[in-house]
């Protein structure tokens, strides 16, 4: 149950994260109004939100491994969304920055509990 409450937590952030930054990009390269804007610094806040949900306690660790998500849910936006069609190269970026997520997000507790000595 944790594993997809993580995997959920970190969807729904990615989606208020890159759909806020986008509306902001919208407002701005696209003059689509200052709403956009508006509505894009809500989500951006959501996101905040969203990211501290996730039950592990280490902000640096949960917002690294985000980044992996980040990096796919961003293409995975400008395919749906902007029509981008990405190179072989975001493909296999894309997936190299998912499993550097689930490395780090996926560590066996004991890995995460200082238990073990660090690098």
């Amino acid at each position: 149950m944790t594993v997809l409450r993580i995997s959920i937590l970190f969807v729904l952030a990615a989606a208020a994260e890159i759909g806020g930054a986008w509306m902001i990009w919208q407002a701005v390269k696209e003059n689509r109004g200052w709403l956009f804007a508006v509505v894009g610094v809500m989500a951006l806040g959501a996101y905040g939100f969203l990211a501290a949900l996730q039950p592990d306690a280490n902000f640096g660790r949960v917002l690294a491994s985000y980044g992996g998500v980040f990096i796919a849910g961003s293409l995975a936006w400008g395919i749906i969304v902007d029509g981008f069609r990405p190179t072989v190269w975001d493909w296999v970026g894309s997936v190299v920055a998912l499993v550097g997520a689930a490395i780090i997000i996926l560590a066996p507790a004991a890995a995460t509990d200082g238990s073990e000595t660090a690098l």
